[in-house]
């Protein structure tokens, strides 16, 4: 019987990140060793762009309208802003506090105010909240090719 449990727990150990429980939205793709959120951003700082990247994080927030975004959550508290590539999938309401692994680009942008408007009208906040944006942001952007879901 302690040989079964060994088997077994080794075959669950040799499935790499969670393989076994992926639900995949957009490609389909092999999780490889992704990057944490925050060691792209680190990058950005260096660079425009980085490209043809797999990161993993905890999703904090996303779009209750649609699933048409969502955002990573980092150690500094700062939020990463993830769109998907030709607006081609959604993903679902309900990945606040889940894991996630992206696949894709990230790039620091300027959003405009009313984007930012938009964007927290789609995560349901108040009329004042929206009304209290009034300048643009600079942020990061990582748009998914690919999402999968632990």
């Amino acid at each position: 019987m302690g040989r079964v449990v060994v088997f077994f727990l080794l075959l669950i150990s040799s499935t790499g990140f969670g393989q076994g429980k992926i639900k995949f939205y957009g490609e389909k793709f092999e999780v490889n060793k992704p990057l944490e959120i925050s060691s792209v951003l680190t990058t950005l700082q260096k660079t425009d762009e980085v490209s043809s990247v797999q990161v993993s994080g905890v999703v904090s927030e996303v779009c209750q309208r649609k699933g048409c975004w969502m955002k990573l959550q980092t150690p500094t508290g700062e939020t990463v802003q993830v769109t998907f590539k030709d607006y081609g999938f959604f993903v679902p309401k309900d990945l606040a506090g889940k894991t996630v692994v992206l696949t894709g680009k990230a790039w620091l942008n300027y959003t405009a105010v009313e984007e930012l408007k938009h964007y927290a009208e789609d995560a349901g906040k108040s009329k004042e909240e929206i009304a209290a944006i009034k300048e643009a942001k600079r942020e990061p952007r990582f748009e998914a090719t690919g999402v999968a879901v632990y």
